[in-house]
């Protein structure tokens, strides 16, 4: 059975890092948006255009799982209900499914993001500390159930299922 491993955390947690490691341990594609906004952008999100580009992504990546190739998507993920979508698409091509948490403290994320910021800019994009804040604000750490695997849950009212709410967060998945 093929995986789909997700990887779940803020910027600097060191998720991409770990996503290089899992692809070569498990023989996997690995799909990290960050690496194509600025090359095809410029930027980080342009207008939006994250949203479409991690669609296709995403689509592609559930391609690759039902032609027996594992995955690893380095979006990130802050919600519980971007997490459960990608895992109910994930278990609708017959694909297990693994976070990969990467948690991560105020002074270490502040320390690496300005380390990348430093020795990379042309690869990454400005954070200031009031992004960092308000992210960390964001962002919803799973739990215990939500790391085992267990019970996805139902998608917020007003949706039929994850996957009509997966295709309204992410508009080019289909």
């Amino acid at each position: 059975m093929t995986t789909l491993f997700l990887t779940v955390g803020l910027p600097g947690a060191g998720k991409t890092t770990r996503a290089r490691q899992l692809a070569v341990e498990h023989h996997a594609l690995r799909l990290t948006p960050d690496e194509w906004m600025i090359p095809l952008f410029g930027e980080p999100d342009a207008n939006g255009k994250r949203d479409v580009l991690e669609g296709r992504l995403l689509a592609l990546g559930l391609e690759a799982l039902s032609l027996g190739t594992n995955v690893i998507l380095d979006f990130g993920c802050w919600t519980r209900d971007e997490r459960s979508a990608v895992r109910s698409l994930a278990e609708s091509v017959g694909a297990s499914y693994r976070i990969v948490y990467m948690p991560v403290d105020p002074g270490t994320q502040r320390a690496r993001v300005a380390r990348r910021q430093s020795l990379a800019p042309e690869q990454t994009f400005p954070m200031s500390e009031a992004d960092l804040t308000h992210w960390r604000a964001l962002f919803e750490e799973p739990d215990a159930a939500e790391l085992d695997g267990r019970g996805i849950g139902e998608p917020p009212p007003g949706w039929r299922g994850w996957c009509a709410w997966a295709a309204d967060r992410w508009p080019s998945l289909g």
